[in-house]
């Protein structure tokens, strides 16, 4: 059974889109106290916990995206609908909207040896700022120096023993780094160094260098499947960021948004670049104490002129996934108008919020225990959320990123 709550020791936290593995020291890391009686049980984190086979956690893909199931949860009749997920054209009108999270994940796990020749991961948590490079020339064979350029970022080291700070990471010829620091958090600050004497750019280097970052309920050992590249990628996908994807975008394939476009449902973009505030752990028992980490969004004035004039004419603005529904509410104004917006966001929704943009969600089903669950429970309600879930497990629903979806109308 997967429950969320394994017991064991971690050394690193290790991400997904919804997924967290965090160190514990002990199996009641939840330890009860005398306030827990009298707590509000939408505040315990214990009433988000569910249990799931593990036959039941996807491990590919759907044969085609849009050949995913649908759980449709209208929270006007308190009704449930087992659905295939081109059902869901049926579901859309003539004028409504689809808002969508153009982020990209790019190759954020990268493998490599530490100076003393162990072996080492490192999990990229910053995309490096590439338009801000700091260019050096450093010795290198007999045909002279060579150019390269290096950027600050910060991740999470999986190995054996503990790095020092100004230890050196070798990753290949082309990309090697240097650890500056430790964090808080497991989370150290790193120095990377590619070698662009080659005529390759940084961002080449990148994406030849790293592998896909599949959460790690996803199994694959030292090698990816080939179709992971493209199928943990949204076709939205447009500015890279993303250290794990926004899977409700999954199930879009160039069909079904080519039929959607001919209902005339059209589309709009925002960006959110999934990083560390979407999967970090949940380490309290009232969530109301779990601090969440920002994450940079950007909405551009089309969009939210989209988004405002969609709704002034009574149609549905339909989000796709929990991290455009944060974006959204973080952009909105109290009485419900979308503004252009950039910069980071830290909203944290969990139960009691009220919602002043979002009414109609698309997302995949989240882990037990985490902020993405309480977010869905602050939309259509808690019991509702885990019926739902009881529901989904009951008719062979698969589960997390690479599994079915849920539309919750509200």
């Amino acid at each position: 059974m997967w429950t969320g709550s394994t017991p064991g020791v971690y050394l690193f936290l290790w991400p997904g889109e919804e997924c967290g593995i965090f160190f514990r020291a002990c199996n009641n890391f939840f330890t009860a106290d005398t306030n827990e009686k009298n707590m509000n049980p939408d505040f315990n984190i214990e009433s988000y916990q569910y249990e799931l086979e593990q036959n039941q956690i996807a491990q590919i893909p759907a044969a085609r995206r849009e050949q995913s199931r649908l759980l449709v949860l209208d929270c006007r009749t308190n009704l449930m609908q087992d659905m295939k997920f081109t059902d869901i054209l049926n579901l859309f009108q003539p004028g409504d909207l689809i808002v969508v999270n153009d982020t990209k994940v790019f190759p954020a796990r990268l493998a490599g040896k530490k100076d003393t020749g162990g072996k080492v991961e490192l999990f990229l948590l910053d995309y490096p700022d590439f338009k801000n490079a700091e260019t050096f020339e450093a010795a290198g064979d007999q045909s002279g120096t060579k150019e390269k350029q290096s950027f600050s970022v910060c991740g999470l080291l999986k190995s054996s023993k503990k790095p020092k700070p100004g230890s050196r990471l070798f990753f290949n010829q082309h990309l090697q780094a240097e650890l500056l620091q430790h964090l808080d958090g497991g989370k150290v600050r790193i120095k990377l160094n590619f070698d662009i004497s080659s005529g390759l750019s940084p961002e080449d280097i990148l994406l030849t260098s790293g592998r896909i970052p599949l959460p790690p309920y996803i199994q694959r050992g030292d090698t990816d499947l080939p179709e992971d590249c493209e199928r943990y990628q949204t076709l939205f996908a447009q500015k890279s960021g993303a250290v794990a994807a926004p899977t409700a975008g999954l199930h879009f394939s160039e069909t079904l948004l080519r039929r959607l476009k001919e209902k005339n449902v059209r589309t709009a973009p925002i960006t959110l670049h999934v990083g560390y505030g979407t999967f970090a752990p949940v380490r309290v028992n009232d969530i109301r104490d779990h601090k969440i980490h920002e994450e940079y969004v950007d909405v551009g004035p089309e969009t939210a002129s989209l988004i405002n004039q969609t709704r002034k004419n009574g149609n549905r603005v339909w989000t796709v996934g929990t991290t455009t529904a944060r974006t959204l509410e973080f952009a909105a104004t109290e009485t419900g108008q979308v503004k252009a917006k950039q910069g980071w966001c830290g909203l944290y929704i969990y139960p009691g919020y009220s919602f002043k943009v979002v009414n109609g969600l698309i997302t995949n089903f989240h882990l037990p225990g985490s902020s993405l669950l309480f977010l869905v429970s602050a939309l259509a309600g808690r019991l509702r959320i885990l019926d739902s879930y009881a529901t989904a497990i009951r008719l062979g629903y698969r589960f997390y990123s690479y599994g079915d979806a849920m539309l919750i109308i509200c």
